[in-house]
């Protein structure tokens, strides 16, 4: 089984999951935690959010040191995007997103070129460990 297949059942195991089992599964305080982005774009933006991705805002993240797990175009079709990123904990990751997405360097940089291409997105957050980041990460 692929990974990205694996992962796929994964959350689909969490999307139909009875509440108390999914409140069980919450990371623990200080565990590490992948998010995941699931962009739908504007028709006919995807190449240029892909560029503006990887030619802007990923050296944007690496430089705010954000671990980048992940990125690219969904190929089950034309307008989506996906962004995985990983980080030690919840509190983590508000605290790097907070930084990062309030910083002169996002708002003054690609956000507005960015945002043009984004119809809307979810969020989505589960624990993991090493060894699932190294399955899941991509070059």
């Amino acid at each position: 089984m692929s990974n990205w297949f694996g992962m796929a059942l994964v959350l689909a195991g969490l999307a139909v999951a009875p509440p108390d089992l999914v409140a069980r599964q919450a990371p623990a305080a200080g565990a590490p935690v992948v998010e995941i982005r699931s962009y739908n774009l504007r028709p006919g933006t995807r190449e240029r959010f892909h560029q503006l991705f990887e030619q802007e805002a990923l050296p944007l993240l690496r430089k705010w040191k954000v671990d980048v797990v992940a990125y690219g175009p969904s190929p089950h079709d034309e307008t989506s995007y996906f962004l995985m990123r990983s980080y030690a904990s919840l509190q983590a990751l508000q605290e790097s997103e907070d930084a990062f997405y309030g910083s002169a360097e996002w708002r003054n940089g690609p956000r507005e070129a960015i945002l043009a291409c984004i119809e809307n997105y979810a969020t989505i957050v589960i624990p993991t460990n090493e060894h699932t980041l190294q399955g899941l990460r991509r070059p």
